[in-house]
């Protein structure tokens, strides 16, 4: 979220200030202007509104919450309320905490939602979600009042005060608006409600009550702007009460002869009311004449202050209080407010003669410019010449400083001062104002003439020691507490009363002007800040108002205060117009020849810029020209020599070709030895192969016949025995005949022998088994033995002869290590351009060499015609590369650790067959015995 500053004159955007990541709800700025605070749910930002920078932040708690934070009126006090209706007090400087405010009780506790502050700061109103108000006094930091509003009220939704030009700020009318949409205004002291606006029909949904007291503005419920006068809403409740002292005037004489009758008027005490002890009446009874004209009408000023008793007080304390200065000076001055003639003038823009104020005058505040700018603009086009016053920026630098919040006062405030206490000063325009300083001079002549004589004899003239005090309304030698106490008196006085200032300044510092002698130290003295103070001189002012005779006093020369006309503005024309037209013609004139000289030497420049910009494109053409015929020589030199340099390569490339042709074919030819070589050996392992595989099949074979041929002899043994056993079942049952007697005894005799045979010819029979199974198992180891030993005999042949052929390899190879040192010390004397050209073929030749089995080499004359055509026939020699034949040897090396591996395997799987035949012929016969 950001906010955006706009200039209401141009509609301009003036700034951006970012910082608040949720809605802003409120916004609060210092009496003076220049601070603002903005307010959102989270968060509290503390801005400069001079430089558009944020300069502090205050964050809170997300569970707390912040309800508003604003300025107190007129101190440097900002009060913080958070939802858990905690009330802070903080210095707006220093930004430390002054006080907090204790809770308020239980039996009537409000969560605060609204605020409002009295003008002077003293009392605070708080209200939210209750018909209950509380009014806390900011100096006692206590609550002393709690209001309790009608029943119809529930929730209260805006909080304001009423403002009162007479209450000096304690506000005792609050405006409270409610969720019913009607405003009342009560008194905070009586608590009586004395009037309300809107209705349950008509409901108002904001209202905001303008700062002067006249008018009320309300936004209603459907959308309206209602526009209410305080004037005629208050106008039973300021009713004043009837007089108590009546005048009967007499009849006209005719009318009294006429009618013949005659009144007695007794006198007698005038009965007044009795005070009361809560309220006391002031009654101001005013005198009149019989032509009805007041006495003391001229001492009466706007709003119902009386010059005389302001003049009383400010002798007494020497200036106005600070709280009120504003808006005494407002009535002293009776200024009419005059917003639409205001307006119009803004509206015609910044006027000409100030489009560059800056320049001249570099304001570091940016909304001080604009405000200065825009007042000056109003009085130029208020009157002519003040377009042409070389001095007014001086003049009303001080008053739009004290006003920038308020342009509309600071307008009429400085023309105001024009009108009455700057009399006859543009009677000799331009010059400066002769017959003013003559008057100040004349009046010094007469109060202090050795001070006098000291400015004649160092040529020191009233415009050095006056003008200056008067062109800046000594805004230059006072400090801002000084000035305002100054124009306290000057407001309050007679005209002349300004110029009297003059010469009560110089007479009261005769002591350091009589000890300067050279101009450069009077024209710093009138322009600086000096040990002077002001109390002294405005005391020296009354007394030569007092003191000066009436023939040399600026009091016969200027003309009484004269207010501004209400409505429009009065006309200004107290200067020599014929002047000012001419000026005004003489400066149109001069900035048309200016305008007029700016287009020709505009002309002239960009006249002058085009030749240049065709001298530079011309130069920059040939330059260009230069550089292309200069390569173009460059290129075609480059290209012979790329040309000879052709010519050698391919004279180069010619010889390397015929060179590869013969190392290829010599390369083909050992491949094809050494491939045929290979194919001879693989063949030969392939018989090996089938030769065991032959030979094991036969053991197989062997092994089946002798175990079937023991399971027929099991199976014949089992049916022997089986008829055995039947024939003797027969043999039993042939003899149960006989003698039961002599049967169980010879069958027990029979059993116990047959038992006795049994044993013995089981064991015989085991033992014999035994002897037969040691037998068997005796032929199978001496079996078993003799093929372990033919197969160590072969094993170590085949070893023997990989180890021989190793060996033979080895040898090879470190013969073509050999070659290959040789050759390339032969090919390092070659030169270096066949070399790079050659890099491309031996490349290919290297892809070749390095994957001899993945490729196919063209048809030779002597393989075509036996069709078949070897793989590694593209393999080069190994006398004939370099790095290649190292890899080639590598490569070798691993097939042959791989071939010698695989036939290791193959000879220990030959040895696992064999031990597993062995077991199972020496374990048949055990498993065909049992």
């Amino acid at each position: 979220m950001f906010l955006t500053c706009m200039e209401t004159v141009t509609k301009e955007l003036v700034s951006w200030m970012r910082g608040h990541e949720s809605s802003v709800f409120s916004i609060s700025v210092h009496a003076s202007g220049r601070y603002a605070i903005t307010t959102s749910s989270d968060t509290a930002q503390l801005w400069d509104l001079d430089t558009f920078q944020r300069k502090r932040k205050l964050n809170i708690l997300q569970s707390v919450g912040i309800q508003k934070v604003f300025f107190l009126p007129l101190s440097n006090t900002i009060l913080s309320c958070f939802k858990d209706n905690s009330i802070f007090a903080w210095e707006c400087d220093t930004l430390s905490c002054k006080y907090q405010l204790p809770a308020p009780p239980e039996s009537s506790s409000v969560l605060y939602k609204v605020f409002a502050v009295t003008r002077d700061g003293r009392i605070l109103a708080a209200g939210g979600k209750s018909n209950h108000l509380h009014l806390w006094c900011l100096e006692a930091k206590q609550l002393f009042r709690i209001i309790q509003m009608p029943t119809k009220v529930r929730a209260i939704r805006h909080l304001e005060f009423l403002p009162d030009s007479f209450d000096a700020g304690s506000n005792q009318v609050l405006g409270v608006l409610s969720q019913d949409g009607i405003m009342r205004f009560v008194n905070i002291q009586t608590c009586k409600l004395l009037f309300e606006i809107g209705s349950l029909d008509e409901g108002i949904s904001s209202s905001v009550i303008s700062p002067h007291e006249r008018y009320i503005a309300s936004i209603m419920e459907n959308g309206s702007l209602n526009i209410y006068s305080v004037q005629a809403l208050t106008q039973e409740i300021n009713k004043p009460p009837p007089p108590l002292v009546k005048v009967i005037e007499d009849l006209p004489k005719s009318k009294l002869n006429s009618g013949g009758l005659k009144m007695k008027v007794t006198s007698g005490r005038v009965q007044r009311p009795a005070k009361s002890r809560e309220n006391k009446i002031q009654a101001r009874i005013l005198k009149q004449d019989l032509t009805g004209n007041f006495e003391n009408k001229e001492n009466e000023v706007s709003d119902g202050l009386n010059k005389k008793r302001l003049q009383i007080l400010l002798k007494g304390y020497g200036e106005y209080p600070t709280k009120y200065r504003m808006f005494i000076w407002r009535s002293l001055l009776q200024l009419p407010e005059n917003h639409t003639a205001f307006s119009s003038l803004v509206d015609k823009g910044v006027h000409v003669a100030f489009l560059n104020l800056q320049k001249k005058y570099p304001i570091k505040s940016r909304k001080l410019l604009r405000v200065l700018q825009r007042t000056l603009s109003a009085l130029a086009h208020w009157s002519a010449i003040f377009s042409d016053t070389p001095y007014l920026p001086l003049l009303a630098f001080p008053f739009v400083k004290l006003f920038q919040n308020n342009q509309l006062i600071c307008f009429e405030v400085v023309a105001t001062l024009i009108i009455n206490w700057c009399q006859h000063w543009f009677e000799y325009f331009p010059n400066p104002p002769i017959n003013i300083l003559s008057m100040i001079e004349n009046v010094l002549a007469f109060h202090d003439k050795e001070l006098l004589q000291h400015f004649i004899d160092h040529d020191i003239t009233s415009q050095l020691y006056a003008w200056p005090l008067l062109e800046t309304v000594f805004s230059e030698v006072l400090t801002r507490e000084e000035w305002l106490k100054l124009f306290d008196n000057v407001f309050s006085n007679h005209p002349s009363f300004l110029l009297m200032t003059v010469v009560a300044y110089n007479t009261c510092s005769r002591a350091p002007l009589l000890s300067c002698s050279l101009r450069d130290d009077f024209e710093y003295f009138f322009h600086h800040r000096n040990n002077l103070d002001i109390s002294v001189v405005i005391r020296e002012v009354y007394h030569l108002m007092d003191t000066t005779p009436t023939d040399i006093h600026p009091n016969g020369k200027l003309d009484a205060f004269v207010a501004l006309t209400k409505g429009q503005y009065p006309v200004f024309n107290q200067y020599p117009k014929f002047i000012v037209d001419y000026q005004t013609r003489e400066r149109e004139r001069i900035r048309n020849d200016e305008l007029d000289f700016l287009r020709e030497r505009q002309m002239v420049e960009d006249m002058q810029a085009e030749v240049d910009q065709q001298r530079v494109e011309d130069e920059a053409w040939y330059q260009k020209q230069e550089l292309l015929r200069k390569a173009e020589e460059t290129r075609r030199e480059m290209l012979l020599q790329e040309e000879e340099k052709m010519v050698q390569q391919r004279q180069r490339l010619a010889s390397v070709k015929r060179e590869l042709r013969a190392k290829e074919m010599q390369l083909q030819d050992a491949t094809r030895r050494r491939f045929l070589k290979l194919q001879q050996d693989q063949r030969e392992m392939e018989l090996r192969r089938l030769n065991d595989e032959i030979e094991r099949k036969n053991l197989i074979r062997n092994q089946e016949a002798v175990a079937k041929e023991m399971r027929e002899d099991a199976d014949t043994y089992r049916r022997k025995v089986d008829l055995e056993e039947h024939m003797f079942h027969k043999l039993i049952e042939a003899g149960q005949t006989q003698n039961q007697k002599t049967q169980k005894l010879i069958e027990e005799n029979l059993a116990e022998a047959e038992q006795a045979c049994l044993n013995a010819d089981w064991r015989i029979q085991a033992l014999h088994k035994q002897r037969c199974d040691d037998l068997q198992r005796n032929a199978c180891y001496q079996e078993v033995a003799k093929l372990l030993l033919e197969n160590r005999r072969k094993e170590t042949e085949v070893l023997n002869a990989m180890v021989g052929e190793g060996a033979k390899k080895w040898e090879e190879a470190k013969e073509k290590d050999f070659h290959l040192k040789s050759e390339k010390k032969a090919s390092a004397l070659s030169d270096a351009s066949r070399k790079w050209f050659l890099e491309k073929e031996l490349d290919d030749a290297l892809e070749h060499a390095e994957h001899p089995y993945n490729t196919v080499p063209r048809c030779q004359s002597g393989q075509a015609a036996s069709g078949y055509v070897p793989r590694t026939s593209q393999l080069k020699d190994s006398s004939e590369v370099d790095s290649s034949t190292h890899i080639s040897l590598n490569q070798r090396r691993v097939q042959w650790d791989t071939m010698e591996q695989d036939l290791m395997e193959r000879v220990r799987n030959l040895r696992q067959r064999l031990t597993a035949q062995a077991r199972n012929r020496c374990r048949t016969p055990h498993l065909l015995a049992t």
